[in-house]
């Protein structure tokens, strides 16, 4: 048998070795076809390790706020989740501020080259501020942003 005909059949077998492992891979299509949850929501995706699966949460989209000058870049923003949803917000500003989210009783400072990061779960419904108290002591508005969190 000349080497190239070697060479083509072991790319066949190759071939169907690889295809028959696609067809017969575990898990049912229904699994397959599952829907995921919005980004906003907390989701989840599967890892296959050998024939195990393993669950391993994702993480929830960050909303970012920038302070310059003592105020909110481009306004005071609306954060909208729902009841239940992970919530990461990180406050970056361009000098010393002390934050306070209010409802929820979350302080944090934001510094130059340090953002302030917020990460709690969303159990209380409403509207509830983020303040900086270092702009309130500067007789700035102190709101930088809006948590609102509705019914999920």
């Amino acid at each position: 048998m000349s080497r190239n005909r070697r060479l083509g059949l072991v790319a066949l077998v190759i071939a169907v070795a690889v295809g028959a492992f696609v067809i017969a891979k575990p898990g049912s299509q229904d699994e397959q076809r599952q829907p995921t949850r919005s980004p906003a929501r907390t989701t989840s995706t599967q890892t296959t390790i050998g024939s195990a699966r393993a669950t391993e949460p994702e993480q929830p989209p960050v909303a970012r706020v920038v302070i310059r000058a003592g105020k909110p870049v481009g306004g005071v923003r609306s954060i909208e989740v729902e009841t239940g949803d992970q919530v990461r917000l990180e406050v970056s500003a361009d000098s010393t501020q002390q934050l306070h989210l209010h409802g929820y009783d979350i302080d944090r400072t934001a510094m130059p080259g340090k953002p302030a990061s917020f990460r709690f779960k969303a159990d209380a419904e409403g509207q509830f501020e983020l303040e900086s108290h270092s702009a309130e002591h500067a007789g700035l508005e102190p709101m930088m942003a809006r948590l609102v969190v509705r019914p999920s």
